[in-house]
């Protein structure tokens, strides 16, 4: 299967990880060509020193890639604008953007490919798996009542409780008409939740989201985190912060004030569930874990007191 009437741009945003593109980029590009003869691989490297600078210019030379600099840590979010919006102005019709430690066959690169081209103000992402082929990503639902999440797989017929469902930006096929419409990532967030939040301006825009099924991604995180998940589940510091912070940031770009006084009301305790995603062992071995909470509450606490009576355009960088 291959796209009839388009043209095909991969992006990758890269934090200190040129290793991975080695190792996962390659299948990512070999793949994409057989669907896409003249698709085009952009790389987004922000910035992590200039050893990795230089590494990334390296792997990105050697296999022909259009390499972006930043010269800032742009984040995810600023990373997938940089290299989407630079994809689209060479001429690209439709974008795969997936991690650096993830890959994708062509099977399903057709499939993503086929589901958009009968609707192309459709945003859609194939079930993920891990490298040992359990399940990292099969859709996720937002619990609008306080910001948790929930499972797919978990919905209760008959649950009245609202929710919004999303996709992971760890592989998302995006077209040039949802870009459009949705007006790119939200920068702000920078790492994490920005998925949920293009999600939802996709959906507010006009557009569907389709988890594709059939299709599948090696979301190998094993390459970026191995160490840690032996030690425990710990994840790192960035990841308890930025999910606990933009968890309130979600709730004052997009929800009422009741709900805004709800999801404030629940910082602690979700932020204590964030944490305990590592597991508790994590919080002997390192005081990491517990400086991320105390940041990360402080920081959503900061955003619901002034976020309410201002939800557009603001930063809280």
């Amino acid at each position: 299967m291959s796209i009839a009437h388009g043209r095909l741009a991969v992006v990758v945003v890269n934090y200190a990880s040129a290793q991975l593109l080695r190792d996962n980029l390659v299948i990512v590009e070999r793949e994409a060509r057989a669907i896409a003869a003249d698709a085009r691989t952009i790389v987004v490297d922000n910035w992590s020193g200039a050893d990795e600078r230089r590494a990334a210019r390296a792997v990105a030379d050697e296999h022909g890639w259009m390499l972006i600099e930043p010269d800032s840590n742009s984040g995810f979010g600023g990373g997938v604008n940089l290299g989407v919006t630079r994809a689209l102005a060479e001429g690209a019709t439709d974008v795969l953007v997936i991690n650096p430690d993830a890959h994708i066959d062509r099977e399903s690169l057709g499939l993503l490919a086929a589901t958009t081209a009968a609707s192309r103000t459709t945003l859609a992402s194939p079930v993920i798996a891990d490298s040992d082929g359990r399940t990292w990503f099969a859709g996720i639902d937002l619990l609008l009542d306080d910001g948790t999440m929930r499972a797919r797989r978990k919905r209760i017929p008959g649950d009245s409780q609202p929710y919004e469902a999303w996709l992971s930006g760890a592989c998302l096929w995006i077209t040039r008409e949802v870009w459009e419409l949705s007006g790119g990532f939200d920068d702000d967030y920078f790492l994490y939740w920005e998925d949920v939040d293009f999600s939802r301006r996709v959906v507010a825009a006009g557009g569907t989201l389709a988890l594709v099924e059939d299709a599948r991604a090696v979301h190998d995180e094993g390459g970026t985190q191995r160490a840690a998940r032996e030690m425990a589940r710990a994840k790192s510091e960035g990841y308890y912060y930025y999910n606990i912070r933009n968890r309130m940031l979600f709730a004052v770009r997009h929800l009422d004030d009741a709900s805004v006084e709800r999801w404030r009301r629940s910082i602690r305790r979700t932020a204590r569930e964030v944490i305990l995603r590592g597991g508790r062992r994590q919080l002997l071995q390192s005081v990491a874990p517990l400086r991320a909470y105390f940041r990360g509450v402080r920081e959503a606490r900061r955003i619901a007191r002034s976020g309410g009576t201002d939800r557009k355009g603001r930063s809280w960088s």
